[in-house]
This record gives structure tokens, C-alpha cells and sequence, in this order.
């Protein structure tokens, strides 16, 4: 038997065929979430993909370190940079429960992939992006806003 390619897949000669060699699966990327509760907006740091193998894990984590559920929270996904429907469907299920209870949810430094998921949706008329986190931030607090 021989491999070209080694571990990393190619071809291998076993018993007179060549066929593919077994490819190596690289482990799956890890999802790592972090928060800061400013006085009045909470922001959401989520680092790595955003899809249906850890979409349990954001909601746990988002059940653990929100307020209240009509707290404004600001995500940060300027590293996300791939997000599937399960990612998507945790934003609008968030989103949706904080506007209906008098919070929002604003995004902030949307990567590429995500922000095409969002066009295609039509979530981007529903959920403010920015630049940002502090833009975000800014836009998200009532008290930074002018008054008329």
C-alpha cells in the first residue's frame, strides 16, 4: 500500500486499485462567546462560526448572561465570519423578543458571509448594522441619542 498526500487525503494503492485516500476531518471550529454589560446595552462577543452544531450553545449562553429580556444587546461578529440559518434564527428569535418587550438589538462589524445571509433574508431591514461596536453601542443607548 502507498499514499500520496499522506494524512492530509490524495490517493492510495491498495491491492492493485488506486482510489482516494481517507481525508482528514479538521476538528470543528469552537464557538467562543464573551459579554460586557454596560449600563445600558449588554455586548455579545462571538467568535467562530455561527451554525446548527453550536446553536445551542449561543442560546444557553444568551439565556445566562442577559438582564432581562428586554435588554438591548449589541453583538459583535467581526469574527464570525460564516453563519448558517441556525446562527441566523438565534439573532431573530433574540431580536424579536427584545423589540416586543421594549429592548433591540443592534450588530456590529458583520463579516462578508453573514452580511450576504442577511441581504438575501431580508434581515438587514430589520436589524441595525454597524461598523462598529462602538458605533453600535452609541446608536443602542438612549442616552447618547440628542434630545428634541
Amino acid at each position: 500500500m502507498w499514499d500520496i498526500a499522506g494524512e492530509s487525503g490524495g490517493l492510495s494503492f491498495v491491492d492493485g486499485r488506486i482510489t482516494p485516500a481517507r481525508p482528514v476531518t479538521p476538528p470543528m471550529p469552537s464557538l467562543t462567546l464573551a459579554h460586557q454589560h454596560l449600563p445600558e446595552v449588554t455586548v455579545i462577543v462571538v467568535t467562530g462560526e455561527m451554525d446548527a452544531t453550536n446553536r445551542a450553545q449561543l442560546e444557553g449562553y444568551l439565556r445566562e448572561v442577559r438582564r432581562s429580556p428586554a435588554e438591548t444587546l449589541v453583538f459583535d461578529l467581526a469574527r464570525v465570519p460564516f453563519m448558517d440559518s441556525s446562527g441566523l434564527h438565534v439573532l431573530l428569535v433574540c431580536a424579536t423578543e427584545c423589540l416586543r418587550l421594549g429592548g433591540a438589538v443592534h450588530l456590529a462589524g458583520v463579516q462578508p458571509l453573514p452580511s450576504r445571509l442577511f441581504e438575501i433574508t431580508g434581515v438587514v431591514a430589520h436589524l441595525p448594522m454597524h461598523d462598529t461596536v462602538e458605533q453600535a453601542v452609541a446608536a443602542a443607548t438612549p442616552s447618547s441619542q440628542p434630545s428634541h
